[in-house]
């Protein structure tokens, strides 16, 4: 096997976990959307009456972009898929800044480009496969949305529509990799890029004077390929532009700049910064600062559009529709239904975020910054069971303060939903939260090079067996094998005391069971 072909093949299964876990987001996204819209709206008088209700709402076109036609399947597909392009963004710079930047970091590039391979060879190795996982993503969309009996064509243009971002933001997260002599510089500099890029698109799409502000971000161009309301093919031509200069510019600082270095300057010296040096536990909330406030920046401006927009979007929600949604377990054509279903949404990703803290670990330990650490006075008890607190007070916190500014947003648009409904629906997330996080760090005592998959597809397969199954009427107890089914939708029914009592003593079982096997293993590194 040549050393080309041995980096990229690498590559490909370093990302693998991310790249199966947006795919099966892309899946379960695109392949509801349409059976859903044509069982839901089958009449052109409902379709007309969806069309007016959502045509001139600016809070949807904040998440999904102008609507151009939501008469049709595809029309509806188009736009009711227009958040993807942002998670295919995010995918394509996290990907590109694993693949570059930290390869570096971490000392192993330095030792790849010690023996026969030369800096061309391990750079084009990385980003194929990054472009690679982009293909798979491509297909992931495509295949999903074909059973909504759309064009062929059409639906293969829908899929390269919503995952052209990941390829340009890998061309930025390509770039960002030189500049920055570190991950998280890399990671700053990228997402800031992503953030400007989002909220062009929103001014853009929410503003009668500034629409061509949508020309001057990737998102925007995204939206104007407009697959199914009228295609601009055209429009791909900047995209692959500004993608290949990218990664021309990115190359060309590749061959000329020193390994492990950035064109930005590193500080070699700093003042000290003693906080979050007190404990492990401290330490990592250090290190994760910023990953969990985006994470609660994220939540918090999704838990105001929701409740500003629960009244007016229950009001909209056709008969058909509503019959759908009462199998999963509630109506929508009430403001406290729409925001129990929303907020199961909210479990789902709170959920993530858990297993993502346990694969945190994880990576200190492959890392060997857990080594370092615990030759000092800590224990490994101490050190999981300090990450596994860290990780329940995050998801605590951006659990309530999801629910506070639901009611908050609820409250501006007039919808009658008391506050204390609102923190009851945020805390419901927790005890299965808790639940998949004992899981995950019970994954991680025993098998930690698989943990993050195993959490995460566990999460993945838990959602999906439940919502598929409430959908197609399979008998309760195959669903209530499922925790999201003993998950009360909150505020629209009741929290459901006997099943979080339950899930939160399998959690503490498992988080137990975790921290007494982990004493006893030996560390793993890759």
């Amino acid at each position: 096997m040549s050393p080309r072909r041995a980096l990229f093949g690498r590559a490909l299964r370093d990302s693998r976990t991310r790249t199966l876990s947006f795919a099966a987001l892309f899946v379960v996204a695109a392949g509801t959307q349409g059976p859903t819209y044509r069982s839901a709206y089958p009449t052109l008088a409902e379709r007309a009456e969806l069309a007016r209700s959502f045509g001139a709402n600016e809070g949807t076109r904040l998440l999904y972009g102008v609507p151009h036609d939501l008469l049709t399947t595809g029309g509806w597909l188009s736009w009711r898929l227009g958040f993807l392009p942002v998670f295919a963004a995010l995918w394509g710079l996290f990907g590109a800044v694993r693949s570059l930047r930290t390869e570096e970091e971490s000392g192993r590039q330095e030792l790849v480009l010690a023996g026969v391979v030369g800096r061309s060879a391990g750079f084009l190795a990385a980003t194929g496969a990054v472009a690679a996982g982009a293909v798979a993503l491509w297909l992931a969309i495509f295949l999903a949305v074909l059973p909504a009996r759309v064009d062929v064509g059409g639906t293969a243009y829908l899929a390269l529509a919503l995952t052209t971002p990941a390829f340009v933001f890998a061309g930025v997260g390509a770039v960002t990799s030189q500049l920055a002599p570190t991950r998280r510089g890399a990671l700053g500099i990228g997402g800031a890029v992503l953030v400007a890029a989002l909220v062009m698109r929103m001014v853009a799409d929410t503003s009668s004077t500034l629409q061509w502000l949508r020309w001057a971000t990737p998102l925007g161009w995204t939206e104007e390929l407009r697959p199914f309301v009228g295609a601009r093919p055209a429009v791909l031509a900047p995209l692959v532009m500004l993608t290949a200069l990218l990664v021309l510019a990115a190359w060309r600082i590749a061959q000329r700049r020193d390994v492990g270095a950035g064109l930005l300057p590193a500080r070699d010296s700093a003042p000290p910064r003693l906080v979050g040096l007190s404990s492990p536990s401290a330490y990592a909330i250090r290190g994760q600062l910023g990953s969990l406030l985006s994470w609660l920046a994220g939540a918090s401006l999704v838990a105001v559009l929701l409740g500003a927009l629960s009244g007016s979007v229950s009001d909209a929600i056709s008969e058909g529709l509503n019959e759908q949604f009462e199998k999963l377990g509630t109506p929508l054509n009430q403001a406290q239904g729409f925001l129990g279903m929303e907020f199961f949404f909210l479990v789902v990703a709170i959920c993530v975020l858990v297993c993502l803290q346990v694969a945190s670990a994880r990576e200190e330990e492959a890392e060997q910054r857990l080594e370092t650490l615990l030759s000092l006075p800590v224990s490994r008890r101490r050190w999981l069971a300090g990450r596994l607190g860290v990780a329940a007070l995050a998801a605590a916190t951006i659990a309530l303060v999801a629910g506070l500014l639901a009611w908050v947003g609820a409250a501006s648009a007039a919808v009658d939903v008391s506050l204390a409904e609102m923190l009851e629906a945020g805390a419901n997330a927790l005890p299965v939260a808790l639940l998949f996080l004992g899981l995950a760090a019970l994954a991680y005592a025993i098998a930690p090079r698989a943990s993050s998959a195993i959490a995460l597809g566990l999460v993945g397969v838990s959602f999906l067996w439940d919502t598929i199954g409430s959908l197609v009427d399979v008998p309760g107890w195959v669903l209530g094998l499922s925790p999201f089914h003993h998950v009360a939708l909150v505020p629209a029914e009741d929290f459901q005391a006997t099943a979080a009592a339950i899930m939160l003593a399998i959690a503490a079982t498992t988080a137990i069971a975790a921290v007494h096997l982990f004493e006893r293993r030996d560390l793993v590194v890759t």
